[in-house]
């Protein structure tokens, strides 16, 4: 049995968010900095200024996420935080149109990537990472988390499709499905209030 285990983002682990995000797809250019961007700002800046973005991110604190491990090598992330720190969220229009919760609460809290190298797929990490995404969310005093994520109908779809996650991980993590946000997406919410 292979050991799954977490940890939140900080500088210490940079190199480790590195190779979690550099196993396929589209996290080496992403740089999980697609979702605090608008698309004007994202489309103007270059791989190697997201990667300074995103690492001065880390460095100002508090973690934008988390990295799971498999027996001890990085295998995946996801970003969480606030969603008055991720600038997209408002600016979704099917999500801001979709959303009953104030964008300028910090308590309201959004799950917007996840990051599976590609040799880790299939293993269950994505669940992992977001039971540890709550966990970490509750701990730092969030009310509510929202989440965008696919629903595959069980359809087989390509992974860079999925990186806001499958909306069967989100209900198997307790998560509600509150609305359609557009065909094959979905607003999902947890409460994390006593």
């Amino acid at each position: 049995m292979v050991t799954i285990t977490t940890e939140v983002a900080t500088t210490a682990r940079w190199d480790d968010v590195q190779h979690a995000l550099t196993g396929g797809g589209d996290g080496a250019s992403c740089q999980c900095i697609w979702p605090v961007l608008s698309n004007k700002d994202w489309n103007t800046t270059t791989t190697p200024q997201r990667i300074e973005m995103f690492r001065a991110e880390i460095d100002d604190g508090p973690p934008p996420g988390i990295i799971a491990y498999v027996g001890g090598e990085a295998a995946g992330w996801i970003r969480i935080g606030p969603r008055t720190r991720q600038a997209r969220v408002p600016r979704t229009r099917i999500i801001a149109a979709a959303s009953t919760e104030p964008f300028d609460d910090e308590s309201v809290w959004a799950v917007t990537c996840f990051v599976v190298r590609r040799e880790h797929r299939g293993a269950g990490l994505n669940l992992e990472l977001l039971r540890a995404a709550v966990d970490y969310a509750r701990g730092s005093g969030a009310r509510l988390i929202e989440g965008y994520p696919v629903d595959t109908g069980g359809e087989r779809k390509r992974t860079n499709d999925l990186f806001h996650g499958t909306l069967g991980t989100f209900l198997s993590a307790g998560f509600t499905e509150k609305t359609e946000l557009k065909p094959g997406r979905a607003l999902v919410t947890l409460d994390l209030t006593p």
